[in-house]
């Protein structure tokens, strides 16, 4: 077996590829799980009714969806498309669960605009095609114009499951077409590939809609040219009269300073990493690339267990926007992009799917319950680009210049809109999905990836089950599971268990079950009939959680979290402006309360703080003397929902006395 796997390895390697991998996990599809949860109904309400209408009348106030027609006169930006396009395709997955005519139409207006605008030899771009003609395919490193293809296709299926209808698909397809013949090995064709990934996930969506394989070779083919020697890019830059020395933090940004099965560390940024990864980890399953899937299992390994915030984010440099070495997380005047923690999700949902391990589902569930919901505020109508873990406002009435240096950057609260506005409608996509990531099946499994109040009915290899999830998450452990069965008959049904779960209790149909626990999941395997129940209860204490040593930034700090939520504290519910002068008692008690009123419920944590004094004007700049202060109360509130209410200060990581 050992040797048989070395060889398929090997041969992976070597670009030879066999049947796709078999998946250790098959998605429910999210339009096929109807979801009624205490937690994610608003968030999905928000998002249709807030979210997607508020990007959808920036990108009309800004030109992004007028720069797609003739008579458009102001101008236009080499991104825009892929802002368009990701509101299309949250729009398109909004209509798959809840019907809206409304939007439905103004969806279908723009995508008629789209492809008016397509050229004859099926190119389509709005910047390149009216501001920049002679500029087409002449800067893949910094021009955007395969990731913004990639979005187009992306938005393009969504439209085509949503509606049955071929036209936009079918417009897609001739843009891919035009691509495929523009990039690829032979003399004739461009030697190149994506400066910001994306297009790798998009053409295998592109593919597994319509069958065609070219579109998984150009997706293998942009994978397997990314880093080779000579770099493009440096060729590229020789043809513009530009430096062709592409310095290593140059090649790190792009990805491209290896071949991507030899790539073993996230480096540059964190956003065209992350899509990289997923582009990866898609060909790797529809091509059976044992090479790019090992590759992607290191990469997954140094993004999630050496270069991860505790909320799920990725990304800290704001001069990258990505990642650099090992533990280095600071938490004030970061990047920590929104897109970036999203875009983790993506790679975790595809190693859970690929690998069937409940590790890939635990840093799933960490992200969404914060770093991809702190994107977005509640009504969903305003955004963070960069998601901070600690800021400074002033105190009130202090000069604007005793903020400390770099702490006044914009994103200290959420905005409408940004000039490069990628992460608005990516929070938009990512919400309006979420059914997705709840269930998995393989043959005669049933998994429960997400406890999420939902239904949904799953098709086994010799049944037919229909699932009912009742649960507080993530505010009580408690999950109630109905299993129906169309006939009685024997399959498993598989509970993730979670990484914070220290305690828990099973019970199928009151009686104490003892399943055993297979890749991070309580395996109940019996003969089920109609009626059958599984209660999951897990205990939800809160807990002090402690980075790792090598973090000097998180040296004698501690955060908070209870389940999968992380906490904060924020300047309305404490003593002071100045977070950072809290110190957390070692061994002082925290209580935990759910209140409905605060922030539209959620269970708040509150207990004893030593807050140090303010140092007074004229006092020493040294001295012997212990810092005065005096005992507080201090409250901590869910790191998703922070900048909900008053303007003031955030702070996730602690002192600790």
């Amino acid at each position: 077996m050992k040797l048989r796997y070395f060889l398929l390895l090997l041969f992976a390697s070597l670009g030879t590829f066999g049947a796709p991998l078999p998946q250790s996990q098959e998605p429910v599809l999210f339009k096929d799980v109807r979801i009624e949860d205490p937690f994610w109904s608003p968030r999905i309400e928000a998002n249709r009714t807030g979210c997607i209408p508020a990007n959808y009348k920036m990108c009309k106030e800004t030109g992004r969806l007028d720069a797609f027609k003739p008579e458009y006169k102001g101008g236009r930006h080499i991104f825009w498309d892929s802002d368009v396009a990701k509101w299309l395709e949250a729009g398109y997955y909004s209509l798959q669960t809840t019907p809206n005519p409304e939007l439905r139409k103004t969806l279908d207006e723009v995508v008629a605009d789209i492809i008016a605008m397509q050229e004859t030899n099926g190119y389509l771009n709005s910047y390149f095609h009216y501001a920049d003609p002679k500029g087409k395919w002449q800067y893949l490193r910094h021009n955007h114009e395969l990731y913004c293809a990639g979005h187009l296709m992306e938005a393009a299926v969504a439209h085509y499951y949503t509606t049955g209808k071929r036209d936009f698909l079918d417009c897609l397809c001739r843009y891919a077409d035009h691509i495929c013949e523009t990039f690829g090995p032979k003399e004739n064709q461009m030697h190149g590939y994506p400066g910001h990934e994306e297009i790798e996930l998009a053409l295998v969506k592109l593919y597994k809609a319509t069958g065609n394989k070219k579109y998984l070779d150009q997706a293998l083919y942009f994978l397997d040219e990314r880093g080779k020697e000579p770099l493009y890019f440096a060729l590229e830059e020789g043809k513009r009269g530009g430096d062709t020395n592409l310095w290593q933090r140059d090649k790190n940004y792009h990805q491209i300073h290896k071949r991507v099965r030899d790539q073993d560390e996230a480096v540059g940024h964190a956003v065209r990493a992350l899509y990289l990864y997923s582009g990866m980890a898609d060909v790797a399953r529809e091509t059976g690339d044992l090479g790019l899937l090992e590759a992607c299992k290191k990469l997954w390994t140094s993004v999630c267990e050496r270069k991860m915030y505790i909320t799920g984010g990725a990304g800290p440099y704001l001069g990258n926007e990505g990642f650099e070495g090992d533990y280095v997380l600071p938490t004030s005047h970061i990047c920590n992009e929104t897109c970036a923690g999203i875009a983790n999700a993506f790679f975790c949902h595809r190693m859970l799917s690929l690998t069937g391990e409940g590790k890939y589902a635990d840093i799933l569930e960490k992200i969404a319950y914060n770093n991809g919901l702190s994107g977005v505020s509640l009504d969903g109508r305003s955004f963070f680009y960069n998601n901070q873990l600690l800021t400074f406002d002033p105190e009130p009435g202090a000069p604007r210049e005793h903020i400390r240096k770099g702490h006044e950057h914009p994103d200290l609260h959420r905005r409408e809109w940004f000039g490069c506005s990628c992460c608005p409608p990516n929070q938009a996509r990512f919400v309006a999905s979420i059914g997705g990531y709840i269930y998995a099946k393989k043959e005669d499994s049933l998994f429960i990836n997400l406890y999420i109040g939902s239904e949904t009915t799953v098709p086994l290899k010799d049944n037919k089950v229909r699932i009912l999830q009742k649960t507080d998450y993530p505010w009580d452990g408690k999950v109630v599971v109905s299993v129906d069965p169309e006939k009685q008959g024997e399959f498993e049904v598989a509970l993730r268990h979670p990484y914070w779960c220290r305690r828990y209790n099973l019970t199928v149909n009151g009686q104490k079950y003892d399943a055993p626990m297979e890749k991070g999941y309580l395996v109940i395997k019996r003969n089920w009939n109609k009626g059958d129940k599984i209660e999951f209860t897990m205990d939800m204490p809160v807990e002090r959680v402690y980075a790792n040593q090598r973090s000097k930034e998180l040296r004698g700090r501690v955060a908070l979290q209870r389940g999968p939520v992380v906490y904060c504290l924020e300047t309305c519910d404490n003593a002071t402006n100045d977070l950072d002068k809290l110190l957390l008692p070692k061994d002082g008690k925290i209580e935990a309360k759910f209140e409905a009123g605060l922030l539209g419920g959620v269970v708040a944590l509150s207990g004893k703080a030593f807050l140090e004094e303010s140092a007074k004007d004229n006092s020493p700049l040294y001295t012997t003397k212990t810092p005065k202060g005096r005992e507080v109360d201090f409250k901590a509130v869910p790191y998703y929902a922070w900048d909900n209410r008053e303007p003031g200060s955030v702070i996730v990581w602690l002192r600790e006395e």
